[in-house]
């Protein structure tokens, strides 16, 4: 009986590695892009970065076809049930990756208007942050999906700020401020010449 029950479990063990590895290579995102970073987002998807390299080249723009939602810039009060909607219209298993830091935390938009991070509507399983996110950023995003889809892992708790116990991953904790922007863009390297006022 154990000789049996062991061959069963071998059996479905390596069931559940197959499906996870066809999964993480025939991912369907639905994007679902409603501000700036939805420029990063095209950047990603062509052929420079080549997103078909890693089973994600084929968006679907049906929720009932796609298995990874990318929430892709700020998400308004008003339009939070929209998209809690099509979360709740997408088949399982499926996965949502939050792209850019409005989406995770609600940016700089700190007022009554703009949703403080998807994450208090539905749960998200990447977070991508970034004002927009560099594409290398997105494809390190896209991996560690893999990763998750690989071992089966899904996200299923809402993060609740009146809650001590809910925590956002510990780069989101803090939130973006515009004094954590600004010193991120004077601390990158621009690319190309540079500009120098002309002397008198």
């Amino acid at each position: 009986m154990s000789a049996l029950s062991s061959a069963s479990n071998f059996f479905t063990s390596k069931l559940n590695d197959a499906l996870g590895w066809a999964r993480k290579f025939s991912i369907f995102q639905y994007p679902f892009v409603t501000a700036c970073c939805g420029m990063e987002y095209m950047a990603t998807n062509c052929a420079h970065y080549d997103q078909d390299r890693f089973g994600a080249g084929f968006p679907r723009f049906s929720p009932r076809q796609s298995d990874v939602l990318f929430v892709v810039g700020t998400i308004s009060h008003k339009m939070a049930p929209v998209l809690k909607t099509v979360y709740d219209q997408m088949c399982e298993p499926k996965w949502v990756v939050a792209f850019g830091v409005c989406t995770c935390t609600g940016g700089f938009y700190d007022n009554y208007a703009t949703v403080m991070g998807i994450d208090t509507i539905i749960p998200v399983d990447i977070y991508i942050p970034g004002c927009p996110p560099r594409p290398e950023n997105v494809l390190d995003g896209l991996m560690k999906l893999q990763e998750k889809i690989q071992k089966g892992e899904q996200s299923r708790t809402l993060y609740d700020p009146r809650d001590p116990r809910s925590v956002r991953p510990a780069d989101l904790q803090f939130g973006y401020t515009i004094e954590g922007h600004i010193k991120h863009i004077e601390s990158t390297p621009t690319h190309g010449p540079k500009l120098t006022t002309p002397k008198e």
